[in-house]
């Protein structure tokens, strides 16, 4: 996928507690939740933004922002996971949504903070990301950014050009006209268009968009074009989701995912498939709570002994093991890792967010031979292996000889697999061995500039060339 997906809408900062409700509250007959663990991450178009970035190398993210420390917790997570965050100043306070769960049983909600839009007209740089764009989404969950006049102005000349996805809500503000399509869930299109035969193909020619897709959960999506009927697009067998899965999330990544495929050129039945699947991978792997901060969600103890020299660890495999009988989202990151640069350690630290313990596959010192030539690596494989697990990022690190991860992938089974670059993720020789088991495999964009090839070779003085 080319080109800078921009979302815009209202973003929120979401707090997740978790941990055992065993006795009741001695004044009154409600649970009490003895918290074990507490974790944020960005909600709403933030949240959005964040799984877009999972696939693509620019994402941009245009939203209210109040600079409070909320607000600007919810940006530092967002830049931290490779978002170019462009703020409207918003006064008042950031939205914060706390959700406490007892072993993963919803108990309560509490909700608090309210924004308000800090002037008449958007900052310039928000019509200038608009014109970078090569798709929009629209992440609208009511909070009031899509009603302001110039920006609906700009997204309405905008959508002439470039596909604009709309994600709508029952409260938020009715869909600019030429929208290329409209996503909402079966509930919301109700509210939508309460008491019409035809709800799906109503709303397509009220809004003047080009389709509309309804998301129906487990049983995939309904797509409406003109001049079409209507069509149902189910979830592929292989990545079918547990009945009481948790879907929080699940509405963010399909948008996110049709924008990323029309931005590619897909039409909108091919679009709609790839999201269908995406979202359904992204619920098999835990939904949003799998999206959390690295320090707040220490899963697993580190151990000096977490790294081996020869192969997968008897260590590192018991980490999958417990990990998995927990529930818990395992993510895996690949690489030859020869002198650590920043490029690599922005990416393990976006690549821990996406689930409860981070596990690194090292090539091997003949494995980085054989991909690099001679004189590489640099740095041993016991020293690379050390650094990496010095990172608070890291939980596990595991060495292997062969040419491509799919043997340790094999054994491992990691929920999520991460690649930092410019790959496709269908171009991966592992991709179908991580689909075929249920994980999701995940592109992270990398710095630009830094590259361990390049920076060698500037300290040898010679010539050599790489990524």
């Amino acid at each position: 996928m080319s080109g800078r997906i921009v979302i815009v809408g209202d973003s929120i900062l979401d707090v997740d507690i978790d941990g055992t409700a065993n006795r009741l509250c001695p004044d009154a007959p409600v649970p009490v939740v003895d918290a074990e663990q507490s974790w944020q991450r960005p909600g709403g178009a933030g949240l959005a933004a964040l799984l877009a970035a999972r696939g693509s190398a620019d994402v941009t993210l245009i939203t209210g922002v109040v600079d409070d420390d909320d607000g600007n917790r919810m940006c530092e997570l967002l830049r931290a996971a490779g978002v170019q965050v462009v703020a409207m100043p918003m006064s008042g306070s950031t939205v914060v949504k706390t959700r406490v769960t007892a072993r993963g049983q919803s108990m309560l909600r509490v909700d608090r903070g309210g924004a308000v839009f800090d002037g008449q007209v958007p900052p310039a740089s928000v019509a200038a990301c608009l014109s970078e764009a090569a798709a929009i989404c629209v992440a609208d969950y009511g909070h009031g950014i899509t009603s302001i006049p110039t920006l609906r102005g700009w997204l309405e000349r905008i959508a002439l050009r470039v596909p604009v996805v709309w994600d709508p809500h029952p409260r938020g503000e009715v869909p600019i006209a030429h929208c290329a399509m409209l996503t909402p869930n079966e509930d919301e299109l109700k509210q939508l268009c309460p008491g019409t035969l035809a709800p799906g193909e109503d709303l397509r020619k009220g809004a003047q968009a080009d389709s509309v897709c309804v998301t129906l959960g487990s049983r995939g999506a309904q797509l409406y074009m003109a001049g079409h009927s209507r069509r149902h697009i189910a979830v592929p067998r292989s990545v079918a989701t547990p009945r009481h899965a948790d879907t929080c999330g699940a509405g963010d990544r399909f948008a996110t995912a049709v924008t990323s495929a029309l931005a590619s050129g897909a039409t909108a039945p091919e679009a709609v498939s790839q999201a269908v699947e995406t979202a359904a991978r992204f619920v098999n792997a835990g939904g949003a709570a799998s999206v959390s901060t690295p320090a707040q969600r220490n899963a697993v103890t580190k151990s000096g002994s977490a790294f081996p020299v020869d192969g997968l660890s008897t260590d590192v495999c018991a980490v999958a093991r417990k990990l998995h009988a927990q529930g818990r989202t395992i993510v895996a990151a690949g690489g030859c890792f020869d002198l650590l640069h920043v490029g690599h350690v922005r990416m393990l630290y976006a690549a821990r967010q996406l689930g409860d313990a981070l596990i690194v596959l090292v090539n091997s010192d003949e494995s980085v031979r054989g991909l690099k030539g001679e004189g590489r690596p640099v740095m041993p494989a016991t020293d690379r292996a050390r650094v990496l697990n010095a990172l608070a990022c890291v939980d596990a690190v595991a060495v292997f000889d062969e040419p491509t991860p799919q043997p340790v992938l094999t054994k491992l089974k990691p929920d999520v697999w991460v690649k930092g670059g410019d790959y496709i993720a269908d171009s991966l020789p592992e991709a179908d061995l991580v689909r075929r088991y249920g994980g999701e495999v995940v592109i992270l964009p990398t710095v630009p500039g830094y590259s361990s090839t390049n920076l060698i070779s500037a300290a040898r003085g010679s010539g050599e060339k790489g990524a």
